[in-house]
């Protein structure tokens, strides 16, 4: 039996946002400190949007969180929903 860990619609959010490699190395980036948009763009070959853009995604999975720093709004890892999802992945394991 899966458990309930997270919904159907939760559940599909967040694996379609892993689902990109850019988006998964956000994730990575931001486990460690926050960082703005703007910092994070400065990692990739594409415009500020895009990221904005992969930002936005991972916020609505949950996966991420974006809080103020001054003026600036920093994103940073939610590591509870991560674990939750990690919790979902293992029961898949079927050990």
């Amino acid at each position: 039996m899966i458990p309930d860990e997270l919904g159907r619609s939760e559940a599909d959010r967040v694996f379609r946002a892993l689902g990109d490699a850019t988006r998964r190395d956000i994730l990575a980036r931001t486990l460690v400190e926050g960082q703005s948009v703007t910092e994070l763009a400065r990692h990739y070959d594409m415009g500020f949007a895009a990221v904005q853009k992969h930002v936005a995604v991972l916020e609505r999975a949950g996966l991420i969180v974006k809080c103020a720093r001054g003026r600036e709004r920093l994103v940073r890892a939610d590591p509870e929903m991560i674990r939750r999802a990690s919790r979902l992945l293992r029961a898949f394991d079927g050990k």
